[in-house]
């Protein structure tokens, strides 16, 4: 349940943040972000494998770079049921997509160590 949390907070700061950063990319307040980070959250968690499976041979022949094109289509996605998100353009919105799930996994590794829960993947201490 933390884990759900941390993620729905960080992609909700990554979006007001990078909404402040690129003119491409507008949220309303941050009552908007915080729905558009549970939106993001839980297109990630049910929409996004399904793409990911659906597209893996373009993937493949891209050597990954069209996961970028899928995470920006997720974003696209939470803007369009989201009425306080607004992105355009497909470039801002790569970028935006990008620099989301950069600022997300920051931000959920800084909350998960103030929680006190153990690293994935790392020894324990």
């Amino acid at each position: 349940m933390a884990a759900i949390l941390a993620t729905w907070i960080a992609n909700s700061v990554a979006i007001y943040f990078v909404a402040y950063l690129l003119p491409g990319v507008d949220v309303g307040s941050w009552r908007d972000a915080f729905i558009a980070g549970a939106v993001l959250s839980l297109i990630n968690a049910l929409v996004k494998p399904v793409v990911v499976l659906l597209t893996l041979p373009i993937t493949v022949l891209t050597l990954g770079l069209f996961y970028f094109v899928v995470s920006a289509f997720c974003l696209w996605l939470t803007s369009y049921v989201v009425p306080g998100l607004a992105v355009t353009g497909f470039l801002s919105t790569l970028l935006a997509a990008l620099l989301i799930g950069i600022l997300s996994a920051f931000i959920n590794r800084i909350l998960s160590n103030a929680a006190g829960e153990p690293r994935r993947g790392g020894h324990a201490r």
